[in-house]
């Protein structure tokens, strides 16, 4: 492990995740059962075969898949195991030793992990909490310059709920372009915006573009790993090709049921499911942060709310105290490289969340007086 750099969010979440009374980590909503996804699609699952799926994806779940992006191909899609895997092989497939990899900060930091691990060099690109969780466009332009190999976005960004702006977003492009960088876009919340209107794709607005996402955020269906690359189809065959030595193919059942739950009468009633959560969640949310005297913005998308607390205690001890005292999971800011701040998951039934955090309010209570948010 000498030299390696550990995904520690992952692992925080992946360790106390299910030993804990209520998971405040979650960036997704309540998942659906087996049963809501089968009454949703009105079919059953007796006569399905459970051998070897197509190794790329079947044909209808990536004609699904391509259908969600402007101008996309079936053969320009790769059906993966979670979005987590669709990155990985972008990041395996696009990094070597000694090249620069920009990332826009803060984010979910597989990627950067990754690129670090494959032996880049990182320049975080931040993401500004005064200008509304948005880059500054000459800044962008000052940090990507010269010989950047991939650029990588998370919109809808996790942990802010944000969503780039068009300014953003013609900046990073016009980076990317000036540059030669690929850019490798994650939106795995996609679906998941609180005005019910779709975050545009970063795939067709750009010739080097790898867009993935998944059926665990927007969705409710975590379970189903599946998640997928959109691409050109030539990028396309070059991540199938480092595919076959991971997770070879998606399982059959799941690649069956992601192609039913991608169908236009069902979509559209999942992401609707998705968005009122979040907007219940937010609002059973937001007056225990006003008492608490946090600093926040509303996310955009996402079952995520990153605040900034007022209180002199390192994030990730204070992580620490609510799952040890409370039985309470919450990701630290410093998971992301960003003390003082919690991200909150917003995704759990009412009663749940409430109860959730009249816990994490026994911990706020026995910390030193709050000063004002700065």
């Amino acid at each position: 492990m000498s030299g390696f750099i550990p995904f520690v969010m992952e692992r925080w979440q992946s360790t106390y995740e299910y030993q804990v009374d209520y998971n405040l980590s979650e960036s997704g909503v309540e998942p659906l059962t087996l049963d809501e996804l089968l009454a949703l699609t009105h079919t059953t699952l007796e006569d399905l075969t459970l051998g070897y799926g197509q190794s790329n994806g079947s044909d209808a779940l990536r004609a699904a898949i391509a259908a969600l992006y402007p101008a996309a191909l079936p053969d320009g899609v790769l059906v993966c195991n979670g979005s987590a895997e669709a990155n990985f092989l972008a990041c395996w497939q696009l990094i070597e030793p000694g090249d620069t990899v920009a990332v826009v900060v803060p984010t979910y930091m597989q990627t950067h992990g990754l690129a670090r691990n494959f032996g880049a060099r990182v320049v975080d690109v931040p993401l500004h909490e005064e200008l509304g969780w948005q880059p500054d466009p000459d800044e962008v332009r000052r940090l990507l310059n010269g010989d950047i190999r991939l650029l990588v976005i998370t919109n809808p960004n996790n942990p802010t709920g944000a969503i780039l702006n068009d300014e953003a977003r013609a900046a990073l492009v016009a980076a990317a372009e000036r540059t030669g960088a690929w850019i490798l876009a994650d939106e795995v919340y996609t679906g998941a915006e609180l005005n019910g209107r779709e975050t545009t794709s970063f795939f067709g607005t750009y010739l080097r573009v790898i867009a993935t996402g998944s059926l665990s955020k927007a969705y409710g269906l975590a379970g189903l790993r599946i998640g997928w690359a959109a691409t050109s189809p030539v990028m396309a065959e070059m991540l199938w090709a480092r595919k076959d030595y991971t997770t070879i193919s998606p399982g059959m059942l799941t690649d069956h049921l992601a192609a039913l739950a991608l169908g236009d009468a069902v979509r559209p009633r999942i992401v609707a499911r998705t968005r009122d959560i979040i907007r219940r969640g937010l609002t059973v949310l937001q007056p225990y942060l006003e008492r608490w005297g946090c600093r926040w913005r509303p996310p955009e998308a996402g079952a995520i709310c990153f605040a900034r607390y007022p209180w002199d205690i390192n994030s990730a001890v204070l992580a620490e105290r609510l799952r040890a005292e409370e039985s309470v999971l919450v990701v630290p800011g410093d998971q992301f490289g960003m003390d003082g701040y919690v991200r909150f998951g917003i995704g759990l039934h009412d009663r749940q969340h409430r109860q959730a955090l009249e816990r994490v309010e026994r911990v706020v209570h026995s910390l030193e007086a709050p000063t004002a948010a700065s």
